[in-house]
């Protein structure tokens, strides 16, 4: 077996930048390196010869390692969840393994501890589950406010057409703070989203001595769901129009519909991509709206579809991400894509205006397709014009006796 010189073996522990430290049988600590001097910022004369209790945050914490040491096997533990407490009074969360010291007797003169501060490898973590819950709820919160957000539009359009001015006051009020509480909701999943993206994982007291992540809304950022007024369009820019709306949710699919049909459009829906694509092989279509994350395929791959057979087909992606996730829509927006909606739920005014933008988009390039091909039959009829007129001019000259005139390619023969 190897042997390490003990003056090496004592450098090798001391330089360790892991806090070591041993206790006597009594609890007081005999040992203490360099990693135990940098991490807690006692100096050795301060801590050598007191009591281990002065390292942790309370005896019960103390104890609670000691425990865990007696009750394993041999008297060791490895990567032991602990809390210490520095010179500042500030808790350190460790990861400890340690063992009990026995004599050659087998009685218990003491114990080791090596215990590594753990708090960036928690902080980690922490932002590694923030990220997996903030890309879950963009998806499974936002859908839903998706609903809301449109229902509270069609609803707003008939409380104003049924109500007098008095009552609809009072009604108005509350429809806005039902988009008050949709805005909220969506600040908390921002919020989490921000935490996520810039590394920070914060922390508030709720309980004595529990903390909760730190997601309440920061001043300015709750911001009032989305809100048409209730306005009913008079120049109705959308009617008439059809339109194929796409997403994996259902409740989504109906109510954009139904906001859809209030603006007197043409509306087809489907669940799935390949009823999508069927619908558009068989429908008069103008526009599609389809959301990203979808099952069969995803919303570049849908797009792409619809490209190769309808490449004409303006299509919308429409995301309940608070990013472009998988840059879906950045590979779509550099193969044409027409335009994309972030953030649901979707501003109903602002889908309005998207589908009317498209809408114009379309009638100019049919209005410039006809103007184009009108141009060309009249190129095409020119010559033939031309030819007829001088054989009309030819043919005058043969029975008058007249030259023709210069220019004209028709001769007569003697």
């Amino acid at each position: 077996m190897l042997t390490l010189d003990q003056n090496y073996l004592q450098r090798l522990i001391e330089s360790s930048p892991d806090i070591v430290i041993a206790v006597n049988r009594e609890g007081t600590i005999i040992y203490y390196n360099d990693g135990a001097r940098r991490n807690l910022r006692y100096s050795s004369a301060e801590i050598i010869g007191q009591k281990i209790d002065r390292i942790y945050p309370s005896i019960d914490e103390a104890r609670r390692v000691m425990k865990a040491m007696r009750a394993a096997e041999g008297g060791r533990i490895a990567n032991f969840d602990t809390v210490l407490r520095d010179k500042d009074n500030q808790q350190i969360v460790c990861a400890i393994s340690g063992s009990i010291i026995y004599d050659e007797k087998g009685e218990e003169i003491g114990s080791i501890g090596f215990a590594r501060d753990i708090r960036r490898l928690r902080q980690r973590e922490q932002l590694a589950t923030c990220g997996e819950i903030a890309v879950s709820l963009a998806h499974e919160i936002n859908n839903p406010l998706e609903t809301i957000t449109n229902n509270i539009d069609l609803l707003a359009r008939c409380v104003e057409s049924r109500l007098s001015d008095a009552e609809l006051v009072v009604e108005t009020e509350r429809l806005d703070s039902i988009r008050a509480g949709i805005g909220r909701v969506q600040a908390i999943v921002r919020r989490l989203d921000e935490m996520t993206r810039k590394g920070v994982y914060e922390t508030r007291d709720y309980l004595q001595g529990k903390k909760m992540a730190d997601l309440a809304p920061r001043e300015g950022d709750a911001q009032p769901g989305h809100s048409n007024g209730g306005a009913v369009h008079d120049d109705w820019a959308l009617s008439g129009m059809s339109v194929l709306v796409l997403d994996d949710d259902v409740s989504v699919v109906s109510s954009l519909a139904d906001v859809l049909r209030a603006e007197r459009c043409t509306v087809h829906t489907a669940t799935r991509p390949s009823a999508a694509l069927g619908i558009l092989r068989n429908m008069k279509v103008d526009a599609v709206i389809s959301d990203v994350v979808m099952p069969e395929m995803d919303g570049y791959e849908f797009y792409m579809a619809v490209k190769e057979e309808m490449p004409d087909l303006p299509v919308i992606l429409m995301t309940a991400y608070y990013y472009d996730k998988d840059h879906i829509i950045k590979r779509s927006r550099l193969r044409g894509l027409e335009a994309a909606l972030f953030k649901k739920p979707v501003n109903p005014g602002k889908l309005r205006a998207v589908l009317v933008q498209s809408r114009q988009k379309g009638r100019a390039a049919k209005t410039a397709a006809a103007c184009a091909a009108s141009a060309a039959a009249a190129v095409s009829k020119a010559p033939q014009a031309t030819a007829a007129a001088d054989a009309g001019a030819a043919a005058v000259a043969a029975g008058t006796g007249v030259t023709p005139p210069l220019g004209s390619t028709s001769s007569t023969r003697g």
